[in-house]
């Protein structure tokens, strides 16, 4: 399963890049340069696509579920805990929410404004620690936060 929700992603020799509108599949080739191999998801309504807006993706990029959340304004970072626990960061509505393992719908807002969280655009959780590590746009610092 993939999210759709930040620009680049590798995994297991593949890299999948994200336009706005389209999802593409790289494949590793010689030198370590990567070979277009297919376009595995295309909108072609004219609109960004992620832009207010979390798309979930079958491996193939068949289009599983998309959530929209007033809470979720402008997608930026996502990161699946190894429990599955699917954490995503609103740079404009200035949240980091987690959303249940199929991207259908919002379980909780761990974060806001008024916790101090203020253009969230990466995230990432330590399992040693147990905490949220966030990364804040334009800021040197990150907040550190208990799951």
């Amino acid at each position: 399963m993939l999210l759709l929700a930040f620009p680049i992603s590798y995994n297991q020799g593949d890299l999948y890049v994200t336009s706005g509108t389209a999802l593409y599949l790289y494949n590793e080739g010689s030198m370590s340069r990567f070979i277009l191999k297919k376009t595995l998801y295309e909108d072609t309504s004219g609109v960004k696509t992620a832009q207010n807006m979390l798309i979930t993706l079958a491996m193939d990029g068949t289009l599983l579920s998309t959530l929209t959340d007033p809470q979720l304004v402008g997608p930026k970072g996502l990161h699946v805990t190894p429990t599955g626990q699917v954490l995503v960061c609103g740079i404009r509505s200035h949240t980091v929410i987690q959303v249940d393992r199929e991207g259908k719908k919002k379980m909780a807002t761990l974060a806001s404004e008024k916790d101090g969280i203020s253009y969230p655009v990466s995230i990432c959780y330590n399992t040693n620690s147990h905490h949220i590590i966030v990364g804040v746009y334009a800021n040197p610092k990150i907040i550190v936060m208990e799951l």
